[in-house]
């Protein structure tokens, strides 16, 4: 295996497969700073246009396990080049929508995008570097993700602040056909490695450790996502804070969550439990924190910044106890984490919201502890995996 990695695709390829997976986060995250100049342009109310962001997450939990079973023995390779073309025709296409269902339906086509890319690159480390750089180049890969979050979305704002909401799509249109060419200069041929059925995903999961990270993946992300959703109300309360500091804050939060990410890649080869153990205590404590704040605007920035340190992990731990579960399926194991990990974002904000509604706003942050110590309870128990 390492032999044939020394000589596969290597840094230039992971790096061009990071901005795949940066290009489709962003992509998804795109309205987030534009619903209300896209619901003014287009003749809709801002919850309308909030379809654009609720609906390319849920078709990408379908889409992931669908899109890997469709691709067949298809090479990985065309697979990701496809993809991203397909997600740059979406942008392009969107720059020039004049109707929101128009607009709608190209963000079903993002769903897609999102599911298949992160499903086919969130494995693919382990075939274009050596053995021994498979947990920093897994970060790397993943890191697309979390520098979206904390650069793509900002800067997809100002650019519809400068030019129009259109202009940002245009943009990522044309960021996404540079990362296909790229994908197809720096990748390898990535033929399947087995081809992936729909049948596989129940044989997968007849697997416990395969089902313990899974459960872990519900419980940790659906925690985070029902305290993060409403996170900045809360710091709103904390005395001292204005809007430019909270801003400030979640900033904080985003870089520390890139670190994180790169601190758990690091870390995650001698033990992903010990990764995940850690990363599900910090959340369990951090979240209730929050609502208390102590020190003011100094305990609220200590707390966001240890906060995203943990949760910038997330994704490559889970992924790399996955794949250690499951090394005969990785494709399929990749599908199964993007499922869960898509539905757990959805079912945390709809978790995080009823709590706000029948307790309070800092009831949202308890509750995404109490989940991050069910992760917590559910990591420790189980057997640990080899990298």
């Amino acid at each position: 295996m390492s032999k044939i990695n020394e000589s596969a695709g290597g840094w230039p390829a992971v790096t061009a497969v990071a901005a795949a997976t940066f290009s489709v986060v962003t992509t998804e995250m795109l309205p987030v700073g534009l619903l209300t100049p896209i619901g003014a342009d287009l003749g809709v109310s801002a919850g309308t246009a909030g379809l654009t962001m609720t609906v390319p997450g849920l078709v990408a939990a379908v889409a992931a396990p669908l899109v890997t079973a469709a691709a067949g023995r298809w090479d990985r390779r065309w697979v990701l080049v496809a993809l991203m073309g397909l997600l740059a025709a979406a942008n392009l296409l969107s720059a020039c929508a004049t109707d929101i269902t128009v607009l709608v339906g190209l963000r079903v086509l993002v769903g897609v995008c999102i599911g298949g890319v992160w499903a086919v690159a969130a494995g693919l480390a382990v075939r274009l570097v050596p053995e021994r750089s498979v947990g920093p180049a897994t970060s790397l890969i993943f890191s697309g993700i979390a520098v979206a979050s904390v650069l793509g979305v900002p800067a997809g704002t100002l650019t519809g602040e400068l030019g129009g909401w259109r202009a940002s799509f245009a943009i990522m249109g044309a960021v996404s056909l540079a990362v296909a060419a790229a994908l197809a200069v720096t990748l390898p041929p990535l033929p399947a490695e087995r081809a992936a059925r729909l049948g596989d995903v129940p044989e997968l999961l007849r697997h416990a450790r395969v089902r313990v990270g899974l459960l872990v993946i519900l419980l940790l992300v659906t925690g985070h996502f029902a305290g993060y959703t409403f996170v900045r109300p809360v710091l709103e309360r904390v005395p001292g804070t204005d809007a430019g500091l909270i801003t400030a804050l979640l900033l904080a939060y985003g870089v520390a969550g890139v670190a994180g990410n790169f601190l758990a890649g690091a870390a995650v080869a001698r033990g992903p439990r010990t990764v995940l153990v850690v990363i599900c205590a910090v959340l369990g404590l951090v979240m209730p924190a929050v609502t208390v704040a102590g020190g003011g605007p100094v305990g609220a920035a200590v707390l966001m910044v240890v906060w995203g340190l943990a949760y910038g992990g997330v994704s490559v731990g889970t992924q790399s106890w996955l794949l250690a579960a499951a090394p005969g399926a990785r494709e399929t194991a990749s599908a199964l984490f993007v499922a869960v990990f898509n539905v757990a974002i959805s079912l945390g904000a709809l978790l995080g919201g009823r709590a706000v509604d029948a307790v309070s706003l800092s009831g949202a942050l308890w509750l995404g502890g109490l989940l991050a110590a069910g992760a917590l309870v559910t990591a420790a128990a189980a057997r640990p995996v080899r990298v």
